[in-house]
């Protein structure tokens, strides 16, 4: 049977050819941005299934646009930006794309580190404009990471990858998670509260979803409790920090950077933080070597296949949804 499914970004073309073999009709966004809302509800009309990106909200108003539609593979791990419980109503299995890209996250939070803390950033423009003259003794210095305490907030499998990375820079571990994990004591991590986790760490890394209750998770008071020598984390989700709060501390010392791959209004971020050099930022690359979206692609794609078939996909996060359907 042909089906129709809308790709809602380009996606990579190994990715793309598994949907045109196993699907009659596959559309893709041709414009190299995000859709507009009105452009999104016009391009899912028809469609038997979905693939979406973080950048778009699928809700009922979409889903009312979509009638019909079989399935919706988010191009991500999270899935915020999908109405799970509207989906579910309607019997619309959703998928995400777990697993594939923890590693690759992982070691884009230990570049963040390195890079804030050494001042990478820094020293790379400093030559880039001439003003490298000669070795200095108290040029561009920074701070170490070995034998220094690392803090992560989730425990979950990019916490976990994170909190291992550790074990070669002889840095004790803590963290802290609604739920004890096994796995990160093993290799030696302490479970503490938030607070203490806080206090106690130089670098806090930063590995929970967004939901409502992780939403400024950190914000001014949690800021105020690190060290005034400690640097801050985010490969996660943007809204989990407080970005207002994170440019004020990061401007008055309360702590020492911040290396930040999400924001909290992505694609703008809080004015003012662009122009401190004791923040790092770059554009939402945490999954970004080119192994890793394909993998991504290709999971999100056999997820959509078997929804558009009426089935339930491997990485299906509303199993519910086969009791409404």
């Amino acid at each position: 049977m042909s089906t129709n499914v809308y790709v809602t970004r380009r996606i990579p073309d190994e990715s793309i050819s598994m949907l045109e073999e196993a699907c009659g009709v596959v559309d893709v966004n041709p414009h190299d941005r995000a859709l507009t809302r009105t452009e999104f509800l016009e391009a899912v009309q028809g469609r038997d299934g979905l693939l979406c990106l973080l950048t778009e909200t699928v809700d009922d108003e979409v889903l009312d646009a979509a009638a019909g539609v079989k399935g919706v593979a988010n191009y991500a791990v999270g899935f915020n930006n999908i109405d799970v419980d509207a989906c579910t109503r309607r019997g619309i299995p959703v998928s995400n794309t777990p697993d594939v890209l923890t590693d690759t996250t992982a070691d884009l939070a230990w570049a963040l580190m390195f890079s804030v803390a050494r001042r990478i950033v820094e020293g790379d423009r400093y030559v880039r404009d001439g003003k490298f003259k000669g070795w200095g003794p108290l040029m561009l210095l920074g701070d170490d990471l070995t034998g220094k305490t690392l803090g992560i907030v989730g425990g979950g499998r990019i916490g976990m990858a994170t909190a291992a990375r550790a074990v070669g820079f002889s840095m004790p571990v803590l963290y802290t998670s609604r739920n004890r994990h096994e796995d990160i004591e093993a290799i030696g991590a302490q479970y503490r509260s938030l607070d203490n986790l806080l206090q106690a760490s130089d670098f806090v890394s930063i590995h929970v979803p967004l939901m409502s209750e992780t939403t400024h998770l950190i914000g001014p008071r949690e800021l105020n409790l690190m060290k005034s020598t400690a640097y801050l984390i985010n490969t996660a989700r943007g809204p989990i920090v407080d970005e207002k709060a994170l440019v004020s501390a990061l401007r008055n010392g309360i702590i020492a950077g911040a290396g930040l791959d999400v924001f909290e209004r992505e694609p703008e971020i809080e004015p003012g933080l662009a122009d401190l050099d004791n923040a790092v930022i770059v554009p939402h690359v945490g999954s970004g070597t080119v192994a890793t979206r394909i993998k991504m692609g290709n999971k999100a794609a056999t997820n959509l296949i078997a929804m558009v078939n009426g089935e339930e996909p491997p990485d299906c996060v509303n199993p519910a949804w086969k009791q409404h359907r």
